[in-house]
């Protein structure tokens, strides 16, 4: 019954694409394309790597430049677990979590770009789980994706439609780590004003013994989120960080999730009821930190 049923799909699929061949299939290609975020490229901060990011812009337009945010994906990359191995790495295959912050920034009239570092460097599938001692030194989160953070900054101060003085960080695991060390006051790439505040999701904070001897110490907010039940980055290593941050004077708190699993804020894993209490609790403490401190007056939907 799998293959009739697959079959009578595909034959509707094949009637709905003559149809759409010979009623105006233009204006149907121009609207989908209406729902993708731009595509756009700038350089690395690291000075060689030229970048791919993906820029999700209201749709309601305010008077003046708008509050933005920059996205940074974790080691699986920021596409689709469906194209790791076959592509194709863009707009249309973007994962379902990135899709839903980019578009939820931009409803609430944020200018967002998600940063893609691993197919620039040769690596668009990320990598799995448990390989950060394999992974090459091109994408190391320490080093050199920090760099990215700040060619991305560069890039939206670069926009007509962009608060340059206004812009926020996000990251996820991999890229939680990343937003971690590039909000440090001793940042690679950190020149003159950098980000006003972080949020950083479920990252690794062994920071590969980065801040191990004189601690660690954001210039900004941060704001850190994490699940008890993560089993793939630790919380109790996060919650280390932060409280010896704390007593060095870092203005950074973490919320712990009971129950909350990694990437708890995935679509795909919100049938587990704690992951679904920590996405919506951790959704709303970013929307308001992001509304203090990047708006003069909160946007709303």
């Amino acid at each position: 019954m799998g293959s009739v049923c697959h079959c009578a799909a595909a034959a509707m699929f094949l009637a709905a694409t003559v149809m759409l061949g010979t009623f105006g299939s233009g204006r149907v290609r121009a609207q989908i394309a209406d729902t993708l975020p731009a595509t756009v490229q700038f350089p690395s901060a690291d000075g060689k790597t030229t970048l791919t990011g993906f820029v999700y812009t209201p749709k309601d337009k305010r008077a003046g430049r708008a509050p933005a945010v920059v996205m940074m994906h974790g080691r699986a990359g920021p596409y689709s677990t469906n194209v790791k191995s076959s592509g194709p790495y863009n707009a249309s295959t973007l994962s379902k979590r990135h899709k839903m912050w980019g578009e939820s920034w931009s409803a609430l009239g944020y200018v967002a770009v998600l940063v893609d570092s691993f197919a620039p460097r040769g690596f668009p599938g990320g990598f799995a789980q448990g390989t950060i001692n394999e992974r090459p030194d091109a994408v190391n989160e320490v080093t050199v994706r920090p760099l990215d953070a700040y060619g991305a900054l560069a890039y939206l101060r670069s926009r007509p439609d962009v608060a340059g003085d206004r812009i926020g960080l996000q990251g996820w695991s991999n890229g939680g780590s990343a937003a971690l060390v590039a909000m440090a006051v001793d940042a690679p790439g950190l020149v003159g004003p950098g980000f006003r505040a972080a949020l950083v999701f479920y990252a690794g904070c062994g920071l590969r013994g980065h801040f191990d001897a004189q601690g660690y110490r954001p210039y900004a907010t941060v704001l850190a989120f994490h699940g008890t039940a993560d089993q793939e980055t630790s919380p109790q290593r996060c919650r280390r960080l932060i409280e010896r941050s704390r007593s060095l004077g870092g203005d950074i708190s973490l919320k712990l999730y009971p129950g909350a699993s990694h990437s708890f804020d995935d679509p795909g894993r919100q049938n587990e009821p704690a992951n679904r209490t920590a996405t919506a609790d951790a959704k709303a403490s970013s929307e308001a930190l992001f509304a203090r401190i990047l708006t003069a007056d909160p946007p709303r939907r």
